[in-house]
């Protein structure tokens, strides 16, 4: 662990910072601030974070970070905010943040553009065996040039994406799928979307008509207790056989164990997820050795622009609580 601070030696607030992030962030906050930052590679133990938040006034987390009760008490009566580098809260145990009046901050939308990248990137891999062929010539393996049976894919284009969840991260998938002429179809705790609707042509549906109609199903739910393994074995079954489920959002929206029986059984014909239910998985998950799955280490919002103005955000709003000033993305009080 480091400690920051600039040239003043008395110094008003202590804050406590989980991993090294995008400058200007942790540089801006030592301005203010006495910084304990983990500064190592890997995310801080339980231990380390249980001893590092010890009377801290802020905590600067990222989603790896749980933030419970625990976490709290062992930061005492002094903590006044954690500022997340991350959209998602379902790491924080906001309702007991919210009793004890320390607020959570989030860096809101930022991501938005990046994830819906990302999530067609996977959309585009995972049905046009686009990492087989690159693997295919790398390692030498393409003997005979053109093949008019080699590594046939699925269309993208013209299809039915469904989406679950039209929240911002949601709504720009589907911006990209009209660039596609796909027929556009989603559910939504929140139901219609007229504005979308009118937009893209769009409609909403059930969840039973989103499972069984979609050619791809992009997951775009926060994690909540109402959400949790929300796809399940009996969610697989009612998919098509030749469908791939597309996750960007958290993993353990998805039961891993039943997927990876649909991906054994072919009730679906693949995944590609950038998230799983542990980060990163276990050497034993089935997921590692299987070849109609596609597997990236949790990307979605890995720009250089949208990670630099992030750490931006989660400093403002960290200095912002502090200073009794209004942070730009409150996620409770």
């Amino acid at each position: 662990m480091s400690r920051l601070a600039n040239s003043s030696y008395l110094k008003k607030w202590n804050v406590y910072a989980t991993r090294r992030i995008l400058e200007p962030a942790i540089s801006t906050i030592a301005k203010e601030c006495n910084v304990v930052l983990n500064n190592k590679v890997r995310p801080p133990t339980r231990s380390e974070i249980l001893a590092g938040v010890h009377n801290k006034d802020a905590i600067l987390c990222t989603v790896s970070d749980k933030i419970d009760r625990k976490v709290l008490d062992s930061a005492g009566s002094s903590l006044k905010v954690i500022s997340s580098y991350s959209t998602g809260i379902d790491h924080i145990d906001i309702e007991e943040a919210s009793k004890r009046g320390i607020h959570v901050t989030t860096t809101g939308s930022i991501l938005t553009e990046a994830v819906a990248d990302l999530t067609f990137a996977l959309i585009l891999a995972i049905s046009r065996h686009i990492v087989h062929g690159h693997k295919m010539v790398t390692r030498k393996r393409w003997k005979f040039g053109w093949d008019p049976n080699l590594l046939l894919g699925s269309d993208v284009h013209g299809t039915t994406i469904g989406i679950l969840g039209l929240g911002r991260i949601g709504s720009a998938v589907a911006r990209r799928a009209k660039g596609f002429d796909m027929n556009i179809i989603y559910h939504s705790r929140h139901g219609k979307n007229i504005q979308i609707d009118n937009e893209l042509g769009s409609k909403y549906v059930s969840m039973d008509e989103l499972l069984e109609k979609s050619d791809f199903l992009s997951l775009h739910s926060p994690l909540n207790s109402e959400t949790h393994h929300l796809i399940n074995k009996s969610k697989l079954k009612r998919m098509k056989n030749n469908a791939y489920l597309i996750n960007t959002a958290r993993g353990s929206l998805v039961n891993e164990l039943h997927l990876i029986e649909a991906l054994n059984k072919q009730w679906i014909a693949g995944a590609a997820l950038d998230v799983f239910e542990k980060e990163p998985p276990l050497p034993n998950n089935s997921l590692l050795k299987m070849k109609n799955v596609l597997l990236m280490p949790h990307l979605g919002s890995a720009t250089i622009s949208t990670r630099t103005k992030m750490a931006e955000i989660a400093a403002e709003n960290l200095l912002n609580v502090l200073n009794g000033k209004t942070p730009i993305y409150a996620a409770n009080l």
